[in-house]
């Protein structure tokens, strides 16, 4: 008996370690200190001295159930630019910088050409957020997952000016909200979508003529990073006094996350148009409006609050980075929490 007899192959490590080497040096910044295998990965700060008070943010989370219609399309490239998404994006909600990413795969059986597959779409959310991929983890599991499964999360480091950090403190009544478009479902509620949508390939590859693709292709659309985007607004001079990344929960749960006590956010519902998946996900698994919207984001994945003079100019920078923004409502004074009109 020997480890390969038990599951776990060796060699099968190895080889994926060199086939993800060409993803992952295409992230490195100057500030990298180290090579991909070693036991830690090592970032300088000097860069950074001449703040007034670096203070480091960070941020964790994994890509869900979304996996599960990865395996299905058997499509492993973009569920790594997810992962990605999901942690600089609530780096980015605090007003930092994002430094570098580790990333966290745990297998049932060690694919080599399929970890490098799911390296390459971490390296890509990686270069999209201008983040360093220093290090990771692949765990072959034996008898733990599927042969044919695995889980992804990650684990991202950022910096931020204390003075710069979006506290949401300041956000009061008659401050403006501003929608930054999503991708689309990004990587919350795929339980439900799961419960909705039939889980079999030849579904999934079926085209959808009102999303002008298939449906694995809605799916699987990455989460959008929004790192350039509130970079641009930054640059652009304005204060984004609050920002609320739409995860799992939807506006009811994180919006709220951004306001102080005493301001309620007012969203019209009318001010953006939603994305064909969300009305075909409601229409399909008869889901309650309120349910939509306290589970999805439904067509907006980040929502900042701003001084009122301060929006034309910031829909405009976002515009110019190739975001899509709109006005969607404004904050008035009245308990904290979220109306929709």
């Amino acid at each position: 008996m020997d480890y390969k007899k038990a599951g776990v192959d060796i060699e099968a490590g190895y080889k994926s370690v060199e086939l993800m080497k060409k993803y992952v040096q295409g992230t490195m910044r100057p500030e990298v200190l180290t090579n991909l295998g070693g036991f830690s990965g090592a970032f300088s700060l000097k860069k950074f001295m001449t703040m007034e008070n670096p203070t480091l943010v960070s941020g964790t989370d994994g890509v869900g159930t979304k996996l599960k219609v990865a395996f299905l399309m058997d499509k492993h490239d973009t569920v790594g630019i997810d992962c990605v998404a999901m942690c600089v994006n609530d780096i980015a909600c605090a007003g930092g910088e994002p430094l570098f990413f580790l990333d966290y795969i745990a297998c049932g059986k060690n694919f080599p050409e399929k970890i490098a597959s799911i390296v390459s779409g971490v390296a890509d959310g990686c270069k999209q957020s201008e983040a360093a991929l220093i290090g990771g983890e692949t765990a072959e599991m034996p008898g733990f997952y599927p042969e044919d499964e695995y889980d992804l999360a990650g684990f991202a480091v950022g910096i931020v000016d204390e003075k710069d950090l979006i506290t949401g403190k300041d956000i009061k009544a008659g401050d403006v909200l501003i929608g930054i478009a999503s991708s689309g479902i990004h990587s919350n509620g795929y339980s439900l979508v799961r419960k909705v949508f039939p889980m079999e390939k030849e579904a999934l590859n079926e085209y959808r003529e009102e999303l002008g693709k298939t449906l694995g292709e809605a799916l699987l659309t990455p989460t959008k990073i929004y790192v350039k985007a509130l970079k641009a607004v930054k640059e652009a001079g304005i204060t984004i006094k609050g920002c609320s990344h739409i995860t799992g929960g939807g506006f009811y749960e994180n919006i709220p996350r951004m306001l102080p006590d005493g301001a309620r956010a007012v969203v019209k519902k009318d001010s953006y148009e939603v994305p064909t998946i969300f009305r075909l996900l409601a229409k399909e698994g008869d889901i309650a409006e309120e349910m939509m919207y306290n589970t999805y984001n439904m067509g907006i994945g980040m929502m900042l609050a701003l001084d009122p003079k301060d929006a034309e100019k910031a829909i405009e920078a976002l515009k110019a980075v190739g975001e899509e923004a709109y006005v969607v409502g404004s904050i008035e004074a009245g308990e904290k929490g979220v109306t929709l009109c």
